[in-house]
């Protein structure tokens, strides 16, 4: 080439199609901002474009038909909600201490080995349900299938449970239950987070783990009222409410559409359109939303990939992107179980450190706790699309902590002998506190984080290695829990302040913002070189409306709306 070639580049050249392109966009924004078009702060234009395209009617009659599909799938969390707090309540019920021959602290509730069994094997159940939850919710029944088969094997645990005549049928009843629970802890969410469109994924996830607490509400109050039986009903009437969710997802489950996400997943495009058309597209099939979402699942979702290999984990560790969004799930599974909730289990004995003498008072403390857990949730639900993950997940761990050591020095100074009663209800206040924050930052949280991380071909498998990460804390923490609160007493809360400090600085370092942007999306995230600064980048956007058609365009300086 000559040098006067070089010199004289073609008027089609590269670099001024460059400069026509960006002149024509500064002057188009120029034009938008001047004529008074909405200027937004997004994360996602395509999104954003498509959510302005295709706004849904949260009264409407599909969505009120989502509503009542996803609460059917929500059974799977208030099943988990009953354990949580039924053995909580009945482990301060001398009936039941009794029956099972089980050491108590005075009559405050069971603790030592034996409570430490009862309550680990749960998670030892658990932790072998992981091994059929990915494969099952996966498989050929898809979502349904998994929530199915895990609903059933509850079932069957509650009504061992139930009717225990000693401890080996109560060790085999949480056994099994635990299994159970595991598998819908795998499908219920993944499906819950498929099914909901990308406007509300974040509250209706989220709400998905706040019907922990209408099986703890139940059960709690239940006991309270069984609790002056003289008989084992006292603590039989509450293990057995735990059939009730677990039937009704077993009776309703095949009435459920299959997730979109699945549909695509196994090849079946047209079924997975017609479902988000119906409840994400307002009927629409060539809605901007429902393209959006096929156009990403076809391009995140091979059909070669491993959830079609039952045994194949690999891709959850195989690459910088995979090993980020594991962390992140691993960070989830191990902080939730490990942030003082752990001592949820053991609130009548907590309660009883704090200087509480009577049982009933216990049960009824007990009680007004999860009411107050509930309300915490549910604020936290409806804000988690507002405030972000990150933040709620950073502040409300710092909380717990703080709180925490509050209802440490408490219970140090005041809590024996009821030497002062002021400071013994200032511990008791503090617990509720804790249970609040806790509830608000947490509970929406953690079956929003791994169900968002997780990509579409490995969401299944990632959550029964959730499960793992779940079980295998829990675990530490209900085996370790009885027999560190009958040597140490209080002093077992330090341990949980400075886990919660060394949580904060994780979370701060490594915790990814997940809010306002697809799922399929979030792979850009997690392939950037340095993920949390990559999702807490934002654009502005002009937004236009031509002709009943919307435009967006980049906007480098404008006020936002």
């Amino acid at each position: 080439m000559s040098s006067k070639e070089s010199n004289n580049p073609s008027p089609s050249s590269p670099s001024d199609e460059k400069h026509e392109d960006d002149h024509h966009r500064i002057s188009s924004t120029a034009v938008a901002v001047k004529e008074g078009a909405k200027v937004l702060e997004v994360k996602n234009a395509d999104l954003a474009v498509a959510l302005t395209s295709t706004p849904l009617d949260p009264l409407s009659w599909a969505s009120i038909q989502l509503y009542l599909i996803l609460v059917v799938a929500f059974m799977g969390s208030m099943s988990n909600g009953f354990d949580g707090q039924v053995m909580g309540a009945v482990n301060g019920m001398n009936q039941y201490l009794n029956y099972f021959d089980i050491s108590g602290t005075d009559s405050g509730g069971g603790v030592g080995t034996a409570t430490a069994l009862i309550f680990g094997i749960y998670q030892i159940g658990s932790i072998v349900g992981v091994l059929l939850a990915g494969p099952l919710t996966d498989g050929r029944l898809g979502r349904r299938g998994g929530m199915f088969t895990g609903a059933s094997i509850i079932l069957i645990g509650a009504i061992v449970i139930t009717t225990a005549l000693d401890r080996s049928y109560l060790l085999a009843g949480r056994f099994v239950l635990g299994l159970g629970v595991s598998i819908t802890a795998t499908a219920c969410p993944s499906y819950v987070v498929e099914m909901a469109p990308p406007q509300w994924r974040g509250r209706l996830t989220g709400l998905f783990n706040t019907f922990y607490y209408a099986g703890s509400m139940l059960c709690t109050g239940i006991s309270i009222a069984t609790a002056r039986l003289s008989t084992s009903t006292s603590w039989r009437a509450p293990l057995a409410i735990q059939i009730v969710p677990a039937g009704i997802l077993v009776c309703f489950v095949w009435f459920l559409p299959e997730s979109p996400r699945w549909y695509v997943s196994a090849g079946k495009v047209d079924q997975a359109a017609q479902v988000l058309a119906k409840y994400h597209g307002n009927g629409d099939i060539n809605a901007p939303l429902v393209q959006l979402e096929l156009k990403e699942f076809e391009e995140s979702i091979r059909l070669d990939a491993s959830d079609k290999r039952w045994w194949d984990y690999s891709e959850l560790v195989n690459t910088a992107n995979a090993r980020y969004r594991t962390l992140m799930m691993l960070m989830m599974g191990f902080f939730g179980q490990w942030s003082g909730n752990g001592l949820g289990y053991f609130l009548t004995v907590l309660f009883k450190n704090a200087g509480v003498e009577s049982q009933e008072r216990r049960l009824v403390l007990n009680f007004v706790n999860t009411i107050v857990s509930a309300i915490g949730a549910s604020i936290g639900t409806s804000l988690c699309d507002t405030v972000g993950r990150r933040t709620m997940w950073f502040w409300g761990t710092f909380a717990s902590a703080s709180t925490l050591i509050i209802v440490t020095v408490c219970t140090a100074l005041f809590g024996e002998n009821n030497a002062n009663p002021a400071g013994a209800n200032a511990a008791i206040a503090f617990i509720f506190l804790f249970g609040f924050v806790f509830s608000f930052a947490y509970t929406p949280l953690q079956a929003l984080v791994p169900t968002e991380c997780l990509a579409n071909n490995t969401r299944a498998k990632g959550m029964a290695v959730y499960s793992l990460a779940v079980s295998c804390a829990g675990l530490v923490g209900n085996y370790a829990g009885p027999i560190a609160l009958q040597r140490i007493g209080w002093k077992y809360y330090i341990v949980y302040v400075c886990w919660d400090i060394f949580e904060c600085t994780m979370i701060w370092f490594f915790a990814v913002e997940t809010r306002g942007r697809t799922l399929e999306e979030l792979n850009d995230i997690f392939e950037a070189p340095n993920p949390v600064k990559a999702s807490l980048a934002k654009k502005k956007i002009a937004v236009v409306e031509k002709g009943g058609q919307v435009e967006v365009m980049d906007v480098e300086n404008a006020e936002v709306v």
